[in-house]
């Protein structure tokens, strides 16, 4: 059980223990503690389990009255430091939190880890994942949660996609955001010179009368591979596209003409690996 002594009740958001949690949005919890690191808010415990076998530390718990004596929620805490507080609160006052509606009972703020360098991921993996500018963080956490089920080994981010740390993206992601490697490339970089310079075949996602069909064999044959995907609609960027070794597409019936990025991305990393 949870000791008594690390729980505090919170009967109003404007209890100035809980402001990370009622008062800022992601954005701003991301430049939070600038020059330094950030930090980012986790929710369920499934979500918030991974985050801290990952090796992210924890600053408090929020949780739900009714939740908080749960065995899914009591195993997680305790995990960690008694050093570290349990704020806990009524579901209808949690719920007032803006754009939030608590469904799992637990909430927790974590001070964000150092990513490593691209390179650094680059030359240990044989299949990684590229995310050119997409920005809606529900793709990019289902993305990661398919990246990490069907076999590729490391995710790779332009500057301006969506933060995988983002909570929704954490939560969609079921936490794999936290169980595969990723990182940042560096802004103003070239993706495709960097892919090249580490040994990687690079491959773009993308439709046009000059694709080759995701179940051409010969995807399969590359030691090294690098997958890119693009935001829906503005897709790959055209540096990308003319740099690339290969245009790759999705056979499509019914003259549907693509699928949403992140059933896209699914669909590939199983072709791909299997």
């Amino acid at each position: 059980m949870i000791d008594n002594n690390r729980i505090f009740h919170i009967d109003d958001l404007e209890d100035e223990r809980v402001t990370l949690y009622a008062s800022y949005n992601e954005p701003q919890l991301l430049h939070y503690n600038e020059p330094d690191r950030g930090i980012f808010i986790a929710e369920t415990p499934k979500v918030i389990d991974r985050a801290i076998a990952y090796g992210a530390k924890p600053l408090s718990f929020f949780a739900e009255t009714g939740a908080l004596r749960s065995e899914a929620v009591q195993s997680v805490i305790i995990k960690t430091d008694e050093s570290v507080p349990v704020f806990e609160a009524e579901l209808s006052v949690i719920n007032k939190i803006t754009g939030f509606n608590l469904t799992r009972g637990l909430l927790a703020v974590f001070e964000r880890p150092y990513l490593p360098k691209a390179n650094s991921i680059l030359g240990d993996c044989r299949r990684v994942v590229v995310l050119e500018d997409i920005v809606n963080p529900t793709n990019v956490g289902a993305i990661f949660r398919s990246a990490a089920a069907l076999g590729m080994e490391a995710v790779l981010l332009t500057s301006g996609s969506s933060d995988p740390f983002y909570r929704r993206s954490a939560r969609v992601s079921m936490g794999t955001v936290f169980m595969i490697p990723w990182t940042y490339l560096p802004k103003e970089s070239c993706t495709a010179d960097i892919l090249h310079e580490n040994g990687f075949t690079v491959i773009s996602m993308e439709t046009g009368e000059d694709s080759v069909s995701l179940n051409d064999p010969a995807l399969r044959t590359y030691e090294k591979t690098a997958v890119i995907f693009g935001a829906e609609g503005a897709g790959i960027s055209k540096e990308t596209l003319e740099k690339s070794d290969m245009i790759v597409s999705i056979p499509m019936q019914n003259d549907v003409d693509s699928l949403n990025v992140a059933a896209a991305s699914a669909v590939t990393f199983w072709e791909l690996c299997r």
